[in-house]
């Protein structure tokens, strides 16, 4: 099946194509340093293959942190 190291270049770069989309939520909720990070990723990992586990991954990792002030 692997008869050339090409084959194995070209999977690979296949599967990075595709990674990429699918951890979306994820980068987003890194760079925006989400406080809910982990469970972001918990989320996408778990359950982004589901089309709603994904957008709900999104939107949280879009939503605006809410932090608690004192009154």
């Amino acid at each position: 099946m692997w008869d050339s190291p090409m084959h194995l270049l070209i999977v690979l770069l296949v599967m990075l194509v595709l990674c990429v989309p699918y951890f979306i939520p994820t980068f987003i909720a890194f760079y925006r340093k989400k406080v809910n990070l982990a469970a972001i990723l918990a989320m996408n990992v778990l359950l982004g293959w589901t089309f709603v586990g994904w957008v709900i991954a999104l939107i949280w990792a879009l939503k605006v942190d809410v932090v608690d002030r004192p009154a």
